[in-house]
Parts: structure tokens; C-alpha cells; sequence
């Protein structure tokens, strides 16, 4: 009989729900498998676009943690204290955990203070409560130049930015408001999701053309003043806006600092495939982690793998069958392979999307697919199977996706 093993898996959002009950699927009742989380009420975030625009309310977008995970599964409610890496020991705000296996799923946090005026003068839809205030802002907004802002690198979930420079202008339209309304984006990018290559980043720049979306490039945000209404870029001069919304500057969470698991840049770094950090039988998956990728967007910074849902799900499979490949006493085997796709929002019921290998050399290979409404609803199908309760529903839900992705071309790992 296998050693009763412990699991203490860090963080409850996509990654952290995945390798629990892939691990619970996997491994027999006597291991314990624990998701220690601040906040048991689970928000997806793909939705909270839809939720900026009025196309879902809260409560349409949030669950109880224990309503998506397999029965078996302890769930802590309780901030994470401190986490001694050698020990394999984690201090809750509730009580202490010693584990065999340590998975660190805790993500990016947002930290609009970084950047003087920004958490003053901005809205965000990258969380719940900001994306519900937004949207009441929109409400009230007679017309005048909304300013979609990318505040620093990296930030979680690249297409995003996008997403919502052309859900504005579709909601203005939808409101015949169009002519009104001026919606501009800025990034310090050099284009579009850079990591993808120039083939997606000449399309997503031609899908925001298209929707009469202001691009702006090579622009750093620096300043915001929120009494004058205006906005400071590096070398640049004053921009003024009516209505701000940015993407806050993103860092990993100050208790991975302080546990000496990151790098410079303030992130975990990973084996790429195995997704081991530099400690024995301690793993991190997701935002969270810094993951090299081949090629280079700027003579001084390396290509890095984007923070994105579609890459924490699939890492958290990887973790999972490793954990237990090992306490089953087999050689682990299973890597992650470096492919994932995104669907990009454009408004009008309609999306486009890209994927391809990340990993690939010498640099990534990304396909683009054109813009239609299969992939909106593509994205509608995931949200519902992602929100809905374990049982016959989820399971329907899930054989519908996997023929969906089959006859799409797209594959999408569940």
C-alpha cells in the first residue's frame, strides 16, 4: 500500500482547481489533497469583459469553490502567511500545513500604486468589483475619448486589452452613441501580443482598425493626473482622456519574495516542462511563474511564456499526473508541451482566434483563424462548462466542447 501522501496546493483559480481535482480523479482517499484560498467565492475572469458591457451580472460569473471541485477535496478559507520552500511548509492565517508536495497557484497581483495617480484616476475590469464599477461608468458616460491603457509588462492575459478597446466600441454602438465616443489604445508594446509573432499582431491590429480603435504603440506609461485628466508617457507630451481604464502594473505575491522562490523580476521560475521550481517536489503553475520562450521581441528582454488561463489549466494537468506518476512509484513522464490558443473578443457576437506551439524554435509558431461567431460561442460553451456544478451538466458540457474543439482544429485541453 502507497505511503498516504499530502498535497497542499496554493491558490484556488483556474490552476489550483485543476490540479486538485485531476489529483482527486487520480489518486486514492487516503492522500490528502488541500486548496488553501482567501476568497472560497470563484469570479471567472474571461467574463468579466462581458460583465464590463452588461452581458452578465456578478452572480452569473461566480461560484463556490466547493460547487467546481470533487468531493474529497479540503478547501481552507485562509490567507497564506509564509512558506518555508525547504520544509515544505506553509503558514496559514488559520493554521500551518507541512506537505510532501507543495503547488503554488497563487497568481499575479494588481498593484495600480506603482504608477503615481493610476489607482486614483483609473477603472479596471480586472476584477469583479472593478469590472461592475465600470460598467456603471459606462452607463453615465455621455461621449468624450476613452483611453484603454496598458500600464506595465507583463500582465495577465494578453488579448485582453484588445478585447476591450473593441467590446467599448461595440457598446457604444449597440447605444448609437458611436460617433460620440473616441476609444484608444496604448501599450508599450511594439504591437499586438508580441510574443505571437507578426502575423497575429498585423491581424489584431486590422481587427481593431477595423472597429475604429485609435492604436498607440511604444507608449510607457509613466504619470496619471487624474485632476487634469491627463496621462504621461515616456518622451512623450500629455495625452488628456475623459474615461481611463488600465491594466494595472502586475507583480507576484510579496510571500514568494520572501521565500526565496523568484527571480529578479519578482516571478517563480520553472522548468518549462516539468514546471518544478528549484526546490525538490515544490511546483508552480500559471501567472506566477516566469517561463522563458525562444526569441527575443527586444534586443534586451527575452520572450516569455504570456500569463493566461489557457496555459494554467494545462500546466496544472501536467502537475497533477506528475504527483501522481510519483507517489505511484512510476517515472514521471508527462510535460507541457508549450501550445495554447486565445480568442480574441470583437464585438457583435463575434471572435477570432490564435493558436499554436510556444515552445517551438526559433520562435513561436501561432496560427491565425479569421474572425466569426463560432468562436464567440466557442467562448460562451467554455464559460458555461468552466461555471458549471461536478455532475451530468459539466459532463454534457464537456463532451460538446471536445467535438466543438475536434471539428474547429483547435485543441483544447479539459
Amino acid at each position: 500500500m502507497t505511503q498516504p501522501r499530502t498535497i497542499v496546493i496554493l491558490g484556488g483559480g483556474v490552476g489550483g482547481q485543476v490540479t486538485a481535482n485531476e489529483l482527486r480523479r487520480s489518486l486514492s482517499v487516503e492522500h490528502r489533497i488541500i486548496v488553501v484560498e482567501r476568497n472560497t467565492r470563484h469570479a471567472f475572469a474571461p467574463s468579466f469583459l462581458w460583465l464590463m458591457t452588461g452581458d452578465r451580472q456578478p452572480e452569473q460569473i461566480t461560484r463556490d469553490i466547493r460547487d467546481l471541485v470533487r468531493p474529497g477535496i479540503e478547501i481552507v478559507e485562509a490567507d497564506v502567511r509564509s512558506i518555508d520552500a525547504k520544509a515544505r511548509r506553509v503558514e496559514t492565517a488559520t493554521q500551518p500545513f507541512d506537505c510532501d508536495y507543495l503547488v503554488i497557484a497563487l497568481g499575479a497581483e494588481l498593484a495600480p500604486e506603482l504608477i503615481p495617480g493610476l489607482a486614483e484616476a483609473a477603472h479596471s475590469f480586472y476584477t469583479l468589483d472593478g469590472a461592475t464599477r465600470l460598467r456603471n461608468a459606462l452607463d453615465t458616460f455621455t461621449g468624450g475619448t476613452i483611453a484603454v491603457v496598458v500600464s506595465a509588462l507583463p500582465y495577465k492575459c494578453p488579448g485582453a486589452p484588445h478585447e476591450a478597446a473593441m467590446l467599448l466600441a461595440d457598446f457604444f454602438s449597440r447605444r448609437g452613441q458611436r460617433d460620440r465616443v473616441e476609444v484608444h489604445l496604448f501599450t508599450p508594446e511594439p504591437q499586438p501580443m508580441p510574443v505571437a509573432g507578426p502575423e497575429l499582431g498585423a491581424a489584431v491590429r486590422q481587427m481593431l482598425g477595423d472597429r475604429g480603435v485609435l492604436y498607440h504603440p511604444l507608449h510607457k506609461l509613466t504619470a496619471v493626473e487624474p485632476d487634469a485628466k491627463a496621462m504621461r508617457f515616456e518622451g512623450q507630451p500629455p495625452i488628456g482622456y475623459d474615461l481611463l481604464v488600465a491594466i494595472p502594473p502586475h507583480r507576484a505575491p510579496a510571500l514568494m519574495r520572501d521565500a526565496g522562490l523568484t527571480n529578479e523580476a519578482g516571478w517563480i521560475p520553472v522548468d518549462p516542462r516539468t514546471l518544478l521550481t528549484r526546490h525538490e517536489r515544490i511546483y508552480a503553475l500559471g501567472d506566477v511563474t516566469a517561463i522563458p520562450l525562444p526569441g527575443r521581441w527586444k534586443a534586451d528582454m527575452p520572450l516569455m511564456l504570456p500569463k493566461a488561463g489557457v496555459f494554467a489549466h494545462a500546466q496544472a494537468l501536467i502537475v497533477a499526473h506528475r504527483i501522481t506518476a510519483e507517489i505511484g512509484g512510476r517515472e514521471p513522464t508527462e510535460t507541457f508541451s508549450g501550445n495554447g490558443f486565445c480568442m480574441l473578443e470583437a464585438g457583435q457576437h463575434a471572435a477570432g482566434v490564435a493558436y499554436g506551439d510556444f515552445f517551438a524554435k526559433p520562435s513561436p509558431q501561432i496560427a491565425v483563424r479569421s474572425v466569426g461567431k463560432s468562436w464567440h460561442l466557442g467562448k460562451v460553451l467554455f464559460e458555461q462548462w468552466w461555471l458549471a456544478p461536478r455532475g451530468i451538466r459539466r459532463a454534457m458540457l464537456e463532451s460538446t466542447l471536445k467535438i466543438a474543439s475536434w471539428v474547429a482544429g483547435v485543441p483544447v485541453n479539459l
